[in-house]
């Protein structure tokens, strides 16, 4: 238990509520004092919250998620199939 603190925080709901309800975030004590206006701080967490839960870190990314576990499993064994063979080879 904490006592005689006192933070702000930001809370932000989740759009899709499956597995959360609502994300929070501790506000700097700093963060104020920097010109930052309350409705400032609500947008970057929303855009916080939407990056994470999105999950849309590029296209590159989003294409391996997309593949089959047996595309993984071959190129694994490509991989390894080609350096025993250049270890071979010396």
């Amino acid at each position: 238990m904490v006592k005689g603190i006192s933070r702000r925080v930001v809370v932000v709901d989740s759009p899709d509520q499956r597995f959360f309800e609502q994300a929070i975030f501790i506000v700097r004590n700093d963060a104020a004092g920097e010109g930052v206006t309350s409705r400032e701080l609500v947008e970057e967490a929303r855009r916080i919250a939407r990056n994470y839960a999105g999950g849309d870190h590029g296209k590159f990314s989003r294409a391996w998620r997309d593949l089959s576990p047996a595309v993984y499993t071959l190129t694994g064994a490509a991989a390894i199939g080609l350096l025993w063979l250049v270890v071979a080879m010396i």
